[in-house]
């Protein structure tokens, strides 16, 4: 019996390849090849917004869609939150049947990147097609603060032909929206202290805008504010490396100053042209606030409390405490990007 059992394992091997067990092995990025022949069946040109949460992603795509030839959608999280795309082949198992020897499809290659290219390019192109026969650019945003540089990697692996524009917004206004989104949704994370804070503010807001009392922890502000100097650094250091004149950086509060300016920048990457009347588009769309209508339904008494979206918010709300240690942190990056210190 024993005899029998290895010769059926060998002609199982013969026929199929050595099973695979354990993890899998790297999966290899897109060739230059796969991605001609990929854009055969997919052809929109493709890009993807990054920065981190809060930093204006959300208005940003709001605002790149306004061109009647670009589609933008959202929290896709194709390479910025797990599970992530490269879930659907990340395992031993898959590796096998995408690289078995018996599978005629594949010429010997590991179909793994074409599958993750195929599934992202599908989800993206169909919603672009639904939203207008003229759209032939289309993009996902999704902040990336969750996997830093190594969301670039993968994106650059899946797509080294697609563009990256990160948005960068002052971090300190950043960590004030990111922790009033957190009050306002009531997060499972908040410590006893945090809710101290929310309760506080709810009796009485002045001392939170006179400087005398914060609305972070130092724990907290200090973990965040390394958070944020983490990823401006290894976003624009792997986008720069592996896409080159394909990635583009700007910030969030040129964009509010000189909207139709700072748009026109964006859409120029993709060789289309641009109408004056975008401009008034524009105007229109910034008009309107969904995020702040939507935070004000959740938590009223909370949310009046921070104007949403404005920049320099943190001027009134820092305490002198919370300039020093983000300075300490984020002082370096601040001046950087030429926010004032």
């Amino acid at each position: 019996m024993e005899a029998l059992n290895r010769i059926k394992s060998a002609a199982r091997i013969l026929l199929r390849g050595e099973e695979k067990t354990g993890a899998r092995a790297e999966i290899p990025p897109l060739s230059a090849e796969q991605v001609v022949e990929i854009k055969e069946f997919f052809p929109m040109e493709k890009f993807f917004i990054y920065g981190h949460a809060r930093s204006g992603t959300t208005l940003l795509a709001r605002l790149i869609r306004l061109h009647p030839e670009v589609h933008c959608n959202w929290q896709a999280h194709f390479f910025t939150r797990k599970p992530l795309l490269k879930s659907l082949v990340d395992s031993a198992e898959m590796e096998e049947w995408l690289t078995r020897r018996s599978n005629r499809w594949n010429d010997g290659e590991d179909l793994s990147p074409l599958v993750m290219r195929a599934a992202a390019d599908y989800i993206m192109e169909s919603d672009a097609k639904r939203a207008g026969a003229e759209k032939h650019i289309v993009g996902d945003k999704s902040p990336n603060s969750l996997n830093d540089g190594e969301s670039v990697r993968l994106l650059h692996a899946v797509y080294p032909d697609a563009y990256l524009i990160n948005i960068v917004r002052d971090g300190r206004d950043v960590l004030i929206s990111q922790r009033f989104r957190n009050f306002v949704e009531e997060s499972k994370f908040l410590t006893k202290e945090d809710k101290q804070i929310v309760d506080a503010l709810r009796a009485d807001q002045r001392p939170f805008t006179t400087g005398e009392r914060s609305i972070f922890t130092e724990k907290w502000l200090r973990a965040n504010a390394e958070g944020w100097v983490k990823n401006l650094t290894e976003t624009a250091s792997e986008g720069e490396k592996l896409l080159g004149e394909r990635y583009y950086e700007f910030r969030y509060e040129d964009l509010l100053a000189t909207p139709f300016v700072e748009m026109k920048k964006v859409w120029m990457h993709f060789g289309i042209k641009i109408a004056d009347s975008l401009e008034a588009d524009i105007q229109t769309e910034l008009s309107s606030n969904p995020d702040q209508e939507w935070q004000k339904k959740r938590n009223e008494s909370i949310a009046d409390f921070l104007p949403k979206g404005q920049a320099g918010n943190w001027q009134n709300i820092f305490t002198s405490r919370d300039r020093e240690i983000f300075n300490e942190v984020a002082g370096e990056m601040l001046k950087k990007w030429q926010y004032e210190i």
